[in-house]
């Protein structure tokens, strides 16, 4: 009995790898590698843009800062991971329709 995967990696002309964004709802360059351990991290590779993944950097700053978590503790590290799985997973995790992201200031 084979095993087949959710979503096959998308391989565009350009030859760089594409994903249906979960945030973004459309194909957009995939992430070259799963940037979380586990089931999560899959995931996250399956289906989050690299784009999508910058967004979640930038969320993850006030997270972080927001709950003063110390990120290498257990309990900051769960706590990251839980708001990571509802960032992208979650209840309202898709963004409206016609969202553009603030651009960074430079």
């Amino acid at each position: 009995m084979g095993c087949s995967t959710p979503s096959s990696p998308r391989l565009p002309a350009s030859g760089q790898r594409t994903v249906k964004c979960v945030k973004f709802q459309k194909e957009l360059p995939g992430l070259e590698k799963p940037p979380w351990p586990g089931e999560l991290g899959q995931r996250i590779f399956e289906s989050v843009s690299v784009e999508a993944w910058d967004l979640w950097k930038e969320h993850a700053k006030m997270v972080i800062n927001e709950y003063k978590l110390a990120p290498w503790t257990k309990e900051g590290q769960e706590i990251i991971q839980e708001q990571l799985e509802k960032f992208f997973f979650g209840e309202g995790a898709a963004l409206p329709p016609g969202y553009v992201p603030e651009q960074a200031k430079q």
